[in-house]
């Protein structure tokens, strides 16, 4: 009869026939282990009798270097107070809390794991894969952008005109607007240079408040008036880069998970939502600590080395108050001009050098003091003397309206003709380029000027797009002038 033992009775049964005069080297042999197994069970056997031949747990009963338990607790109910801190942030936390010794970065994000608080998860790109620049000062360049969908306790949606220091993080502009259009976006940079200075440059995208680049209109926008009147370099983004503007991009990140999130849908008017927002901007500025500064404030390296000027210019209307009462704003009038393909613009029957670089592009032109500044997407690109005839007073040019400014004669060049479409868009070189709904179905003719694609009719000039097209295709395109020819259908 055939009796299965078990694993326990199996070494008591093996322990026994050593004691009882076996050699081990048999024993083992017959139970397929083993010498020192063997040896091992008799070593068990002596400490702890037969209940010492079970299997336990290699686990070691205390871990030296394991979290107590009354650390992780307090970095749960930090992570719980402040849902946009990360491992690095807690583990600064605890360090100003006298914590020691201090857990590894690792470890906090597994705590962060167990109790659910993040969600796992891998990381896009690697740090590596990013340029990372800052100026050598505060003052040196502001970043500024506008962030939406912030909505009070009735569902009104605000929009916030947000900007930071790019040497210090420091935060120098979060105004909520109700609707983010020129006016509101650059009261907002009034005010943040009111309060802390004017910068030498704004960083900013290519959104219509900001530039005129890609907008229908010619001449600079109201916020690029503001940059030149003050003496700022106004730079702009590559098209699709976000990453450009990357440090008031992560403020936007940083707001949206410490007061938009907390406070979303709380707030029963924009002036309460202001002070709350003010309150929060305060903290980041003075306490919060930075991961890029080293766990500093912003508010110490902003001060640390500070530039730029204090005295703020605006470009306000007549019913508007100055921005510094003690030093009367200047305004200039100004005209739009088109640069010629040889690069030289009229005014007044004179010419004025500009450079064949701006050939196609639209550019205001000031006169003030004798001299003609020539302003190309808020920047001076040309300073001339003005000239006069004998006996003609100064010439004070006026405002154009936007019609007549667009109106011009078509700059002659290699031409080819396209049919819009149906939405008033042309295809030339694999690229869509709008002249608007009112020229659908017509023939539109497209002309290289300079960096710039001319659309025109009847030797009209209908709009001016910047080349967004691959150059190489240019070729492919001029060859079939009139268009590719269409195939018609069999019957």
């Amino acid at each position: 009869m055939l009796v299965e033992l078990g694993l326990v009775e199996q070494r008591y049964a093996a322990v026994r026939e050593v004691l009882e005069g076996a050699s081990v080297t048999d024993v083992a042999r017959r139970n397929g282990v083993a010498r020192q197994t063997v040896h091992e069970w008799l070593r068990k056997y002596a400490t702890g009798g037969m209940a010492a031949l079970v299997d336990r747990s290699s686990k070691p009963l205390s871990c030296a270097h394991q979290m107590p338990p009354v650390v992780e607790a307090r970095i749960v109910e930090l992570r719980r107070a402040h849902p946009g801190w990360g491992p690095r942030t807690l583990l600064h936390e605890l360090a100003r809390d006298g914590v020691d010794p201090l857990p590894g970065r690792s470890s906090v994000h597994r705590a962060l794991l167990r109790h659910g608080l993040i969600e796992p998860g891998r990381r896009r790109r690697r740090r590596s894969d990013y340029k990372r620049w800052e100026r050598s000062r505060s003052m040196a360049l502001w970043q500024m952008d506008v962030v939406g969908r912030i909505f009070l306790a009735d569902g009104t949606q605000l929009s916030a005109v947000t900007g930071v220091d790019d040497h210090s993080r420091f935060c120098v502009c979060a105004r909520l607007v109700a609707r983010a259009t020129a006016r509101p976006v650059c009261d907002a940079l009034a005010w943040a240079m009111r309060a802390h200075g004017v910068p030498e440059q704004i960083l900013t995208d290519n959104g219509k408040v900001f530039t005129a680049r890609f907008g229908p209109g010619p001449g600079p926008v109201l916020f690029d008036r503001i940059c030149v009147d003050n003496g700022i370099r106004h730079l702009l983004t590559a098209p699709y880069s976000p990453t450009t503007t990357g440090k008031v991009e992560r403020f936007h990140k940083t707001m949206r998970a410490e007061w938009v999130r907390p406070n979303d849908w709380r707030h029963d008017s924009i002036v309460e939502a202001q002070a709350s927002l003010d309150t929060w901007v305060d903290h980041y500025n003075t306490v919060r600590p930075h991961q890029s500064l080293g766990m500093a404030s912003p508010v110490e390296r902003f001060t640390l080395n500070r530039g730029g000027s204090d005295e703020v210019i605006d470009e306000g209307d007549d019913q508007s108050e100055p921005v510094v009462p003690t030093a009367p704003t200047v305004r200039h009038a100004g005209v739009t001009r088109w640069v010629d393909q040889r690069g030289n613009i009229t005014l007044a029957r004179f010419r004025y050098r500009v450079g064949a670089t701006f050939a196609g592009e639209c550019v205001e032109v000031v006169c003030h003091n004798g001299l003609v500044d020539i302003i190309h997407a808020g920047v001076v690109v040309a300073t001339h003397a003005q000239r006069q005839q004998r006996g003609e007073r100064p010439v004070k040019p006026g405002r154009q309206s936007r019609a007549n400014a667009r109106v011009r004669p078509a700059t002659t060049g290699l031409t080819v003709t396209r049919l819009a479409d149906r939405n008033g868009a042309i295809s030339f070189a694999g690229t869509n380029y709008r002249a608007g709904r009112s020229w659908a179905r017509a023939s539109i003719d497209v002309t290289i000027v300079a960096r710039s694609v001319q659309l025109s009719k009847d030797g009209k000039v209908i709009r001016v797009h910047p080349i967004r097209h691959d150059r190489a295709k240019e070729l492919g395109a001029f060859s079939t002038p009139k268009g590719r020819p269409r195939r018609d259908r069999p019957a």
